[in-house]
């Protein structure tokens, strides 16, 4: 009955994904369910008082995938499009990222369906603090603890901490991360994801003997991670000459100055209108662009059947959860021409980071943002050096490779605890 209500394009997806790699592991049907299915979904009505005084009701999500080594772990997300199957899938690919990267967590995902881009401050805080309220007999410093994601940030993480804290008596800073620095936050949280994936394409450039300077770079989905990495990138040397947003993108072959156009988006909320030089383009022309290395950073699935033949690029750095489907896939496993760094070890850097700061405020003990990018840069080698050695050893697509890393490590765990009673 649970796997019927999950059932949407993104959740087939990873269950496919899942389903190819437990073959290759010979895992054991018993095992094979126990690690696939997710242990807990919710979902909850969120009655939310608006500005003009009427109740609108909102649907909110949150699916707890497994807790055999620890608390889940993952992002809330604020989108018109959040249903419950994308947020089980989305929690299904933050479980083995988070065994792959060694961190001592399941994998959650939550959500409310809602367009926050249209929605008032005071709405947004109702909205959140009434979800979290919701959730509370659920979630928990060592249950499960949340974070940012598309359409949240730091303010929302700061409301859901005083709603929980309101509730216990007393402040818990580790319930959630990504929060403000001022409440208990981690040094270089926010820049973590996209930092995260210019230290990889870096380290694969240098696999590959390509040089960072003057690599053209093309990055779909302009947030906080799709701008971070632009940034760290361009900073490496590289040429940007390409991004874009809901709205739209920018195309210039001589590069791009994109320092100037996150300030226009964090003043705008948008690219749209940016009068920097280049041709505007749409996000599918955007992926077809020439380059050395292209970054999805926005949706799942924007890499597809009907589009992958176009792709033309060296390096293909998934940014986002889920960026190819299973189709394009397919495709991708027989092109020698492109390397991929896939999705749960791309953008893994967002997580490691949540985890340093769940430590820190545990220990009430914290690092200078030269520690934490020191140790999330550490953690990210030590995963991308397995990767690597596990695709060469075995002769696997990375992505096989980084799944199989994660997924055994959670079989062997349950099978290890066994199953009670």
């Amino acid at each position: 009955m649970l796997d019927e209500l999950l059932q949407s394009p993104a959740y087939v997806m990873a269950c496919q994904q899942y389903d190819r790699v437990a073959d290759f592991l010979d895992i054991g049907q018993s095992e094979r369910v126990r690690t696939k299915m997710p242990k807990r979904a919710f979902i909850v009505s969120v009655p939310t008082r608006m500005d003009d005084g009427h109740t609108e009701m909102f649907t909110g999500y949150r699916v707890q995938h497994h807790l055999s080594v620890g608390p889940t772990k993952g992002g809330l997300r604020y989108h018109p499009d959040v249903t419950l199957g994308e947020v089980a899938a989305l929690a299904m690919w933050m479980s083995w990222k988070c065994s792959l990267s060694g961190l001592p967590y399941g994998g959650a995902k939550g959500g409310i369906t809602c367009d926050p881009r249209k929605m008032s401050r005071g709405e947004l805080e109702r909205m959140t603090r009434r979800f979290t309220q919701e959730m509370i007999p659920f979630i928990g410093p060592h249950v499960d603890v949340m974070a940012p994601d598309l359409g949240t940030n730091e303010q929302v993480m700061a409301w859901m901490m005083d709603t929980y804290s309101m509730h216990e008596g007393n402040p818990v800073p580790q319930i959630v991360t990504g929060k403000p620095l001022s409440l208990g936050g981690s040094a270089g949280r926010r820049e973590a994801t996209g930092r995260g994936v210019a230290y990889l394409v870096n380290r694969v450039l240098d696999h590959l003997n390509m040089k960072s300077e003057g690599t053209r770079v093309v990055v779909q989905g302009f947030g906080n991670v799709g701008s971070i990495a632009a940034q760290q990138l361009y900073r490496f040397g590289a040429k940007i000459i390409g991004v874009s947003d809901f709205s739209g993108g920018i195309h210039n072959p001589n590069g791009l100055n994109v320092n100037k156009l996150i300030d226009y988006a964090a003043q705008h909320g948008t690219l749209e209108g940016s009068q920097e030089d280049g041709d505007r383009v749409t996000n599918e022309q955007l992926l077809q662009l020439e380059c050395d290395v292209l970054v999805p950073a926005a949706l799942e699935r924007q890499i597809t059947e009907k589009n992958v033949g176009k792709i033309r690029c060296r390096i293909l750095a998934e940014a986002a959860n889920g960026p190819t489907t299973i189709e394009a896939d397919n495709v991708l496993r027989q092109r020698d021409d492109i390397f991929l760094i896939p999705d749960v070890l791309c953008n893994a850097g967002g997580v490691i980071v949540s985890y340093f700061e769940w430590v820190q405020d545990l220990q009430s003990f914290f690092w200078t943002e030269a520690e934490v990018n020191d140790k999330l840069y550490r953690q990210l080698e030590a995963a991308y050096q397995q990767v690597l050695q596990m695709a060469r050893k075995n002769k696997l697509y990375m992505r096989d490779a980084a799944l199989a890393l994660g997924i055994s490590r959670i079989a062997l765990a349950k099978q290890v605890r066994g199953l009670f009673p």
